[in-house]
């Protein structure tokens, strides 16, 4: 019982001087200068990033229709599955159409026996020429009569043809790999081009993200990437409407060559890759991405680049713009108007303003006036991970741009 008070009272005698250090660390010594922390300011690898809202597009879309009248004897597919290019939806009523395309083969047949006939006749009239029978009137009676059947074959021909094509459209596959919706008509009914759409089919990977870019950002990234290669410059990333990343980069590929005037921005296309979920199966696979999702698209430049760094908490603002506090000569405080650039909750870029290795006031900014004397020290090591995790350009903490605070002008 008497071991137990020791280790207690040891216990509250370290929590104390523990209590007593941290306040000496964050009050101002008795008669002296106010205490303060402070980080250098240093170039570090920054990923610029912008954001701006889209959505999720299917890259081919397709609407299936009936090309023929016909009722619907049965539905060849699962609603809501992935089926692949070729596999038949539906199977329509086949024996009108049979029967169609036997009559027409039957008058195919009739026109060439009598073809073959008025054959053989030219070819007697022809040898008959040279003789006192021959008459060429008779010849060219035959020739005539002979190509005659010859169109009328070739038009029944046709005719046999164009039934086929009827015949096959009784059977109606995907033209696309994709993911089937649900269906419109069900078995028994009559179905025909003007039923409207039996089902949809949109394909699945990759997708294409649509988002809009206004003008004056758009001149800015321009400037921003064409020297370092343009389209290749850049990938995307996503983050998902329950604010989630996506796992998947990609890439932008089409640029819209219209301005919309109403809005004053120009339509930006990305491609990705629609990865499937770890639940999917052969038979059913589930994707991260579905057409027409709202996402918020992140635009990354694919190299880091140096810019100066400070921890977004050393910034803060007033009327006349953003500002902060350095140690300067002789351990005084001294205002600096500053410009950020790409900024993000925890880290902010200095355009202007601030020059590599000064000491920049983090801690204790309420105690900091400017011209007076401070007590400098290193600022908290939560700090410098923040310095540090700008290297990797964390996309879930960048400040958004496009329609927010893009690069340049960040708060």
């Amino acid at each position: 019982m008497q071991l137990a008070k020791v280790a207690i009272g040891l216990l509250i005698a370290a929590a104390v001087a523990a209590g007593a250090t941290a306040a000496t660390r964050a009050q101002p010594a008795a008669g002296g200068p106010p205490a303060v922390g402070v980080v250098e300011a240093v170039k570090r690898p920054i990923t610029e990033t912008n954001e701006f809202l889209g959505r999720v597009e299917a890259v081919n879309r397709v609407s299936v229709v009936a090309r023929v009248t016909a009722f619907l004897e049965k539905r060849l597919f699962r609603e809501g599955t992935e089926i692949k290019a070729g596999d038949e939806l539906y199977r329509l009523e086949r024996g009108p159409f049979e029967a169609d395309l036997s009559a027409k083969k039957a008058v195919v047949a009739q026109l060439k026996a009598t073809l073959e006939n008025a054959t053989l006749t030219t070819e007697r009239a022809r040898t008959l020429l040279g003789g006192p029978a021959g008459q060429q009137s008779t010849y060219d009676a035959a020739i005539a009569n002979q190509r005659s059947l010859e169109a009328q074959v070739q038009a029944a021909e046709a005719q046999v043809q164009a039934s086929q094509i009827n015949l096959d459209y009784t059977d109606i596959r995907s033209p696309i790999d994709g993911k089937i919706g649900r269906t419109a008509v069900t078995e028994g009914n009559v179905v025909s081009s003007a039923s409207g759409v039996l089902t949809t089919i949109v394909s699945q990977d990759p997708m294409y993200v649509i988002f809009p870019v206004s003008v004056r950002l758009g001149l800015e990234l321009r400037e921003r990437y064409t020297p370092r290669g343009g389209l290749a410059a850049v990938l995307i990333r996503l983050r998902l409407p329950d604010g989630r990343l996506y796992d998947q980069t990609g890439k932008v590929d089409f640029v819209d060559n219209t301005i919309v005037q109403s809005t004053d921005t120009f339509t930006v296309r990305g491609v990705i890759p629609n990865a499937t979920l770890p639940v999917s199966t052969a038979d059913n696979p589930v994707r991260q991405l579905t057409d027409g999702e709202f996402v918020t698209v992140l635009v990354e430049g694919v190299q880091p680049v140096e810019v100066l760094a400070i921890p977004r908490a050393a910034v803060l603002a007033d009327q006349q713009g953003d500002f902060v506090f350095v140690v300067g000569a002789d351990n005084k405080a001294e205002q600096r108007r500053i410009q950020l650039g790409q900024s993000t909750p925890t880290l902010a870029s200095v355009i202007s303003g601030l020059s590599a290795g000064e000491k920049v006031i983090v801690e204790g900014l309420q105690r900091a006036r400017p011209g007076q004397p401070v007590s400098p020290a290193p600022a908290s090591p939560q700090f410098e991970v923040i310095l540090k995790a700008a290297a990797g350009g964390a996309p879930t903490d960048a400040a958004p741009a496009g329609g927010a605070k893009p690069a340049g002008n960040s708060k």
